[in-house]
């Protein structure tokens, strides 16, 4: 969550974040609802959501946790990564760059960076069952978008 932090921080005012948390078919009402879950409930301008089944990171393609999206007012696709350069890794790096010259100055020198985080979709995942390898809930997808809202 750093990351989004710092990323909300640079870009005050023009953009606001929705933070999608997976809680997976099956498991405990507010499983979901982990330090990570507090921590982004603190940052300025972003909202954070239970996702019941995954219903909604589906719905945006997103499938790993830690996935950022950056949506235009228009609803175009801007950007698809991760805004970390390494699992568990804060700091500047090519996610968050290019997210904050997408929005500061409506261009980057690229589109997508790799995620690195956990499937949320695989069933037999040890992340599915709330531990990642920090051990810590990771089911969490960061869907940061310019849609207005």
């Amino acid at each position: 969550m750093t990351e989004l932090s710092v990323l909300m921080t640079r870009c005050q005012g023009k953009l606001t974040a929705t933070v999608l948390f997976v809680k997976p078919d099956g498991f405990e009402q507010e499983w979901e609802q982990s330090h990570l879950w507090h921590e982004a409930s603190r940052i300025p301008g972003v909202a954070v959501v239970s996702d019941a089944g995954g219903v909604e990171a589906a719905r945006f393609g997103a499938a790993t946790s830690g996935q950022t999206l950056l949506y235009d007012l228009k609803g175009d696709l801007l950007f698809s990564g991760g805004i970390t350069s390494a699992r568990a890794h804060e700091g500047d790096n090519d996610g968050l760059s290019a997210i904050q010259s997408l929005v500061v100055s409506a261009g980057a020198d690229r589109s997508s960076t790799p995620v690195f985080g956990c499937p949320l979709q695989d069933r037999g995942s040890k992340c599915q069952a709330g531990v990642s390898d920090a051990g810590v809930n990771d089911a969490e997808v960061n869907d940061a978008n310019d849609n207005g809202q």
